[in-house]
């Protein structure tokens, strides 16, 4: 299997868990959700109309803003990925869970959306509504994306509270803060990257045992102390957490007395790393 139909695979594993959590948490409850999933939720409540229906229409609409502004691939990723959400929201509902602690079904649904999208993001999809303009805020703004969904997502959950009551408002409200903060965390663990900058009187040494190790691109930047005005290279490279472990011990075994800084990245353009972090 191809790394294309591999990322198609993965979105529909993702759409079918956000349909679920959707589908088999939220609607039962009566949670309400943010974006054109809460938008279809409360279609849903108050006037009956399927969220599967309410989520093709309201997302065809914001794909079409997202076409001029995001890359085609983007759009076609999510457009599949909203088809099969639509598909998963039709699935009945064989779970038949209720319960009167609700906070346990809207951080449930939480938790699975996180991870949905999770999945859908890292296969360059999104499920477009709040994520494609979450898309366009990390894009054009610098926002992480867990973050711009989630103010998107309040502007639709906050007033949804007269349709499903304060009470259940308050619920959407766990429910996207757990979705976001979920999401964010999953990102940061799994596609985390870290700015190594090292300062060393064994430039050479170091640099080909970096090399050695992680099989990546390096760079050497030139530059000058201020205090003795020595002149020197900078080893600077981009690494994922889990190789920001190794390098320590082993520039430590070359130069005891190297100066090294380790920054967060949180945007990264190249063709071997994600654009979106």
């Amino acid at each position: 299997m191809n790394l294309r139909m591999k990322n198609l695979l993965m979105m529909v594993i993702g759409a079918f868990m956000y349909g679920i959590a959707v589908n088999w948490f939220l609607l039962p409850h009566e949670i309400g959700d943010g974006g054109v999933v809460g938008l279809a939720a409360i279609g849903y409540y108050a006037l009956g109309i399927p969220p599967d229906i309410s989520n093709i229409v309201l997302n065809a609409l914001l794909l079409l803003l997202g076409y001029r502004l995001l890359d085609k691939k983007i759009i076609f990723n999510s457009l599949w990925a909203v088809i099969w959400i639509s598909v998963f929201l039709r699935l009945p509902n064989f779970l038949d869970y209720t319960t009167d602690q609700t906070i346990i079904p809207a951080t449930v649904a939480g938790l699975l959306m996180g991870f949905g999208l999770f999945l859908i993001f890292n296969a360059g999809g999104t499920i477009a509504g709040s994520t494609v303009l979450g898309e366009i805020g990390n894009r054009y703004l610098g926002m992480k994306r867990g973050n711009a969904m989630l103010i998107f997502d309040l502007a639709v959950a906050i007033p949804s509270g007269f349709i499903i009551g304060f009470e259940n408002m308050l619920l959407t409200v766990v429910e996207l803060y757990t979705c976001a903060m979920f999401l964010n965390k999953l990102r940061s663990f799994f596609g985390a990257k870290k700015s190594v900058t090292i300062i060393t009187n064994k430039t050479e040494e170091v640099t080909g045992a970096l090399s050695n190790t992680l099989k990546q691109g390096i760079t050497l930047i030139n530059s000058t102390g201020y205090y003795h005005k020595q002149s020197r290279e900078m080893i600077y490279l981009i690494c994922s957490d889990k190789q920001v472990a190794n390098i320590f011990p082993l520039i430590s075994n070359i130069d005891k007395n190297a100066f090294v800084v380790v920054d967060d990245v949180h945007s990264v353009k190249g063709e071997e790393l994600p654009r979106i972090l």
